[in-house]
């Protein structure tokens, strides 16, 4: 057996595969974010443990044998976090989140170092590793002088379970400190951010071990002895794994928390003025590249809450069939925007609004300001050299078959639908984790689903959609000059 671990925003869930990848059980442990400011998003990483506990936990209620027979342990996290440790690994701050976005300004002085482009293929990002530490030092420069250990979130975890201070490429190359094509720490970018190698976790690749399984915790969860911990993955990637996108061409839109759309690639293509990512892949000498939006399904669980209706119940009201876009235009920036603008002070906005704009309309204007961002990461990815003749839909968004239309039309790809089974992050951290502990080909474990539809284009909308797409790239010229702070 073999068990995935992915410690998300929202949640740590733990998932169990048998030897033949079939999935066995999962469990899930819930997690609050934290907002004290505008523009902060933090969590305490105990919190992080417990949440793991609770989801072990429901895997041993259901599943003792099955937990007993674990030999390989995969991790998936959400990327970019801050988590500062002390001599005695203890916590020195409440981690800093991939979507806060406080450290904009440190971020755009260390964008203007050439050597950051240059070597981790990337801009510096608001949300990256290195500015959170920049911004620690000016602010709370007593806990930055007190740091030993920047860990990822999901490395958190594996201390925890491990003992070990270890990561991996593909989580790694968000930090803004990796060189990327070489796959190795950066000390000339450590030392811009006042910094050194001795303070970064050891780096293997996803499919290495990684540690082993405490003692304690095994003899706690009823697992025997010798339990491999695989590098594992940043959560993209482990999806990636899960959904088998790992050859070159191969590609997925994620409609979680955030928006992905992402591809793999052979090489590494770095083209950091498009704002597209170029990542380490989880798999060794393979790479990717994604375009990355910051409010996917949070832009509808926000009119959810706004509305008081479910984000369920505000889908179906648009019925089955895809409507041609209103006049309202919707800008999902809700907590800014990496891909194609990186702006962290940009927000959100409805344009267009009408009498007439009922609450179905509105909806419809979320799902499609949504389209249209993945749309904008599609043509940055297409700058960066990489096109994109369809993608799989994951994440908890794509349950909705009228957003997969618009998605699909909007960037005029057919938009495959995978067989029932979750092969999300867990289950690609379970596959690492099976990889570590016997020592598989990588590829040859990380296949496909069968594909259990496919949603066209509509192409009656299709100018439609162009018209609108076109409205919609207008909008954000128009409101930065007011949404600067």
């Amino acid at each position: 057996m073999y068990l995935g671990l992915d410690l998300g925003t929202s949640g740590v869930k733990a998932m169990l595969i048998d030897g033949n990848q079939k999935i066995i059980g999962s469990a899930h442990g819930d997690l609050d974010v934290s907002r004290p400011h505008p523009g902060w998003s933090e969590q305490d990483p105990a919190h992080w443990i417990s949440a793991t506990e609770e989801a072990i936990a429901g895997l041993k209620a259901a599943h003792p044998k099955e937990l007993a027979a674990v030999r390989g342990i995969g991790l998936s996290g959400q990327m970019h976090g801050a988590t500062l440790l002390d001599t005695d690994d203890k916590v020195l701050r409440p981690c800093i989140l991939w979507n806060d976005t406080r450290s904009y300004q440190e971020a755009a002085a260390l964008d203007v170092d050439p050597r950051f482009r240059a070597l981790t293929g990337n801009i510096v990002f608001p949300g990256f590793t290195a500015p959170k530490l920049s911004w620690v030092a000016k602010h709370e420069p007593d806990i930055f002088a007190r740091v030993r250990w920047v860990l990822l979130p999901k490395d958190y975890l594996r201390l925890w379970l491990t003992g070990e201070h270890m990561s991996e490429m593909s989580d790694s190359a968000g930090t803004s400190w990796l060189d990327t094509g070489k796959r190795k720490w950066s000390c000339e970018l450590l030392a811009a951010t006042n910094l050194d190698e001795r303070q970064m976790p050891t780096l293997v690749e996803g499919t290495e071990v990684a540690g082993k399984l405490r003692g304690e915790l095994a003899s706690k969860w009823g697992i025997g002895g010798d339990v491999v911990v695989a590098g594992g993955a940043g959560d993209n990637a482990a999806s990636a794994c899960g959904m088998g996108t790992v050859s070159h061409g191969a590609a997925f839109v994620s409609l979680g928390t955030s928006g992905v759309l992402f591809a793999a690639n052979g090489s590494y293509l770095p083209k950091p003025e498009s704002a597209v990512h170029a990542f380490c892949h989880a798999l060794p000498d393979t790479w990717h590249q994604m375009g990355v939006i910051l409010s996917a399904t949070d832009a509808l669980n926000w009119h959810s809450l706004v509305t008081g209706k479910s984000a369920a119940e505000l889908t179906t009201e648009l019925g089955d069939t895809l409507k041609a876009p209103t006049s309202v235009t919707f800008l999902p920036y809700l907590s800014g925007e990496r891909t194609p603008h990186n702006d962290a002070t940009i927000r959100g906005a409805f344009i267009g609004l009408g009498h007439e704009s009922s609450r179905a309309v509105l909806t419809q204007a979320v799902l499609e300001g949504v389209s249209f961002a993945i749309r904008d990461n599609l043509e940055a990815l297409r700058s960066a050299g990489t096109d994109i003749a369809r993608v799989t839909a994951i994440g908890g968004g794509s349950r909705s078959r009228y957003w997969l239309a618009s998605i699909a039309t909007a960037l005029g790809v057919p938009v495959d639908l995978p067989a029932d089974g979750d092969f999300g992050a867990a289950f690609g951290a379970a596959r690492l984790g099976l990889i570590a502990a016997t020592g598989a080909d990588p590829v040859a474990v990380c296949t496909p689903p069968q594909t259990a539809g496919t949603i066209d284009p509509v192409a009656s909308l299709k100018d439609a959609y162009t018209d609108a797409y076109k409205r919609y790239r207008a909008v954000y010229p128009a409101i930065k000059p007011l949404s600067a702070h």
